[in-house]
């Protein structure tokens, strides 16, 4: 795209959009980072707990660093012509890489693994010279989901970066990248909100029962906005009825939930189930170490009740296996056989 295929722009007579800001509690973090602009990293990895907003926080990083007239404060106008093609998801200098990629229909699709063709390609439009002459920006998001193949191809462009290319990693577990991407770029942790600030922003989003969504996010307003789903949580209520009571649960009925869903989304079910199993084993020791529980506040009287009449140790054990279920679920499996296996093993603690 050539700078003349913007003649046309102001004779658009559709409004400006807004000048971008980032999300309240991020404001401090931005401002500081933007006004360091003119000793901008050239490789920075966003880091910090899922939810938090670092996806969020990349974004407003890269429409700044691509405004063509930034405000005195470093966010970006939001009125410029580099805006405009951001806000429209058409600038040529900018490219997000994440767990969606385009397949040879030209749909999108999900994939489990960013792969080496992908970061090759977006090495080789690094090359490229900038179309509005001011920056290129590349996004990965979740960093930690390259494949080995991909992350290695990408050390040379992270140690010697073309001019004005800035690449921005966002990780959600960065212990998962190799100690050679995160050495040759500048770290930037992203902290959890206040519960009052958290809380405020979810109201103002219309979230009813904000209190009990943030703790079933462990305190990430994005996660627990979007857990605000009915269908999420009339599933999550399903299963946490039926774990109440683990001496009457039917491990064959309860994991055939997972069958009745679509199978393209049978695997995220089954993470689902994981992380609620993960959430109330973790509330269940809380409990019986004399602690109200965090992320099930709407169960807490029965996770109490759990509490009084569990081994720590075996609970601990189980819990143990529960993180290393989760580590495999990007491998082949049948996701309803696991949650059966799974869930014998939750029943046999209170046995």
């Amino acid at each position: 795209m050539s700078d003349d295929d913007t003649s046309d722009d102001a004779t658009d007579p559709s409004p400006p959009p807004a000048a971008p800001r980032a999300l309240p509690w991020l404001v401090p973090l931005a401002q500081q980072m933007l006004g360091r602009r003119a000793r901008w990293p050239h490789a920075l990895i966003i880091t910090g707990q899922e939810g938090v907003g670092k996806q969020e926080l990349a974004g407003v990083f890269a429409r700044a660093l691509l405004c063509e007239a930034p405000r005195a404060d470093g966010f970006a106008c939001g009125t410029c012509d580099g805006c405009r093609y951001v806000a429209a998801g058409q600038h040529p200098d900018l490219r997000e890489l994440g767990l969606t990629e385009i397949d040879d229909d030209g749909e999108p699709k999900a994939v489990e693994l960013i792969g080496v063709k992908r970061i090759r390609a977006l090495i080789q439009w690094a090359q490229l010279t900038s179309h509005r002459r001011r920056a290129k920006v590349a996004i990965i998001a979740p960093a930690e989901r390259m494949n080995v193949e991909a992350a290695n191809a990408l050390l040379k462009t992270l140690e010697e970066p073309p001019p004005s290319t800035f690449l921005i990693l966002v990780a959600h577990q960065p212990g998962r990248l190799p100690p050679t991407i995160i050495s040759r770029c500048a770290r930037l942790a992203v902290p959890a909100p206040s519960t009052e600030e958290a809380l405020l922003w979810l109201a103002g989003e219309g979230v009813r029962e904000p209190a009990a969504l943030l703790g079933q996010a462990n305190g990430a307003p994005l996660r627990a906005l979007a857990l605000a789903d009915p269908g999420y949580q009339a599933e999550r209520g399903a299963w946490l009825t039926a774990l109440a009571t683990p001496r009457t649960l039917s491990p064959v009925a309860l994991s055939a939930r997972i069958d009745a869903a679509p199978r393209d989304e049978r695997k995220l079910r089954l993470a689902a189930v994981i992380d609620w199993l993960l959430a109330w084993t973790a509330d269940i020791a809380a409990s019986a170490a004399g602690a109200a529980p965090v992320q099930n506040i709407d169960f807490a009287d029965r996770i109490a009740a759990l509490g009084r009449s569990v081994a720590r140790i075996s609970l601990f054990r189980y819990h143990r296996a529960l993180l290393d279920q989760r580590a495999l679920l990007a491998h082949p499996l049948q996701p309803r056989l696991v949650a059966e296996a799974l869930l014998i093993d939750y029943r046999a603690l209170f046995e």
